[in-house]
């Protein structure tokens, strides 16, 4: 009789394998897996050479995978990835559940299970063992990660990695994490919702607390790490109010403090912090965040000409005089125009690192218009207007 753990098992191992970024479990439809952006049924990639093994032995334990999931599998699936009796009790509570699970030897994933229409559903981002550099997850822009590897060496501030979801925050932040174990002398601490990827202690000390078993929430774990002696704190999400707050005081009471949001610019990111707060405090704030601000790094990820995976696109905020002058003065609107004529400084224009993709043949010109921040501008990069 077949074991539903290593129907799972098997299915996380053929996500490996051909690269995906998640899996995607629902009743109504086969195992679904996200490769290079693009959502692929079990059955649409059963042929690739390279996972025969694997669907050979699906085949053999369990058939039914490749037909659309019940309610009956699709639960078992959930109930066996929610192993544990604190988990599903957080399950039938709130009707969703954040976590981490690992498979020795293929991957780590960070699982959301939750509730659709009375069944269970489960969505898997698939997290690899090891820790890309900055230098690999961004060969096209040395420029870039040099900037980057400065801001990660400051001993006080706020960094901010902004993107939509799926656009490889949480692996920018890993590898910036790894950079400071590598080579500085630091206590770091992260809050995460789960944890995601894992560090070993380096030249720095890495303390790793969970959201909801080690910690009850981002705001709870900071205030706590105030006093944990840490030089670095990494926060998972600026998730609400009382997370953003904190965060700023953190920052403000010297020490580095790294984070994300769920913005596409570095004025956008900078209006969304601000607009959190009532209106009475928002000139505080403004203040505030014109002090302590370091740097934000916005990303968007696009499929490769080549079909072998997608490669980053950034823009880069280098927060000089006049980017603080601007937030005190709540004009971010002119931030844009700061990038674009602080090149030579290592800012770097969104709309300039796509057009830079284009001219180094590694994406489709469409592709990368489609991303732009200006069209008009991106075309003024590549010399079209």
């Amino acid at each position: 009789m077949r074991e539903i753990r290593d129907v799972i098992k098997t299915l996380f191992i053929i996500a490996s394998k051909v690269k995906a970024s998640d899996i995607h479990f629902t009743v109504g439809i086969p195992p679904v897996f996200r490769i290079d952006g693009s959502l692929k049924k079990l059955n649409e990639i059963k042929d690739r050479s390279e996972i025969s093994e694997e669907i050979k032995s699906l085949y053999s334990m369990e058939p039914e995978i490749f037909n659309p999931l019940t309610p009956s599998l699709a639960s078992e699936i959930a109930e066996d990835i929610a192993d544990k009796e604190e988990i599903r009790n957080r399950l039938n509570t709130h009707g969703n559940v954040d976590m981490g699970f690992s498979i020795p030897g293929v991957s780590r994933f960070r699982i959301n299970i939750y509730k659709q229409r009375g069944n269970y559903a489960v969505a898997c981002r698939i997290l690899p063992y090891t820790i890309q550099t900055l230098d690999e997850l961004f060969p096209y822009f040395p420029t870039a990660v040099d900037v980057i590897k400065k801001l990660s060496a400051l001993p006080r501030g706020l960094v901010l990695i902004t993107g939509a979801t799926g656009t490889g925050k949480s692996t920018t932040l890993a590898a910036i994490v790894d950079y400071i174990n590598k080579n500085f002398n630091k206590h770091i601490i992260t809050l995460e919702d789960p944890i995601e990827y894992t560090h070993k202690h380096d030249r720095s000390i890495v303390n790793q607390r969970e959201v909801g078993s080690d910690v009850s929430s981002f705001a709870e774990g900071l205030r706590a790490a105030l006093r944990e002696d840490p030089d670095v704190i990494l926060v998972g999400e600026m998730r609400d109010l009382e997370t953003i707050a904190t965060a700023i005081t953190a920052a403000e009471t010297g020490h580095l403090v790294l984070s994300t949001l769920h913005t596409n610019t570095a004025a956008e990111t900078i209006e969304r912090i601000i607009d959190v707060f009532p209106s009475n405090h928002q000139q505080q704030v403004r203040v505030q965040l014109s002090g302590i601000l370091q740097g934000i790094i916005s990303q968007q990820l696009l499929p490769r000409k080549d079909g072998t995976g997608r490669a980053a696109a950034l823009e880069i905020l280098i927060v000089n005089h006049a980017v603080r002058s601007n937030i005190r003065e709540g004009k971010p609107h002119q931030i844009p125009s700061i990038i674009q004529t602080s090149i030579a400084e290592g800012m770097m224009p969104m709309d300039r690192s796509l057009a830079e993709l284009v001219l180094l043949d590694i994406v489709e010109l469409n592709d990368a218009e489609a991303h732009s921040v200006e069209p008009k501008l991106f075309r003024k990069y590549l010399g079209l207007v």
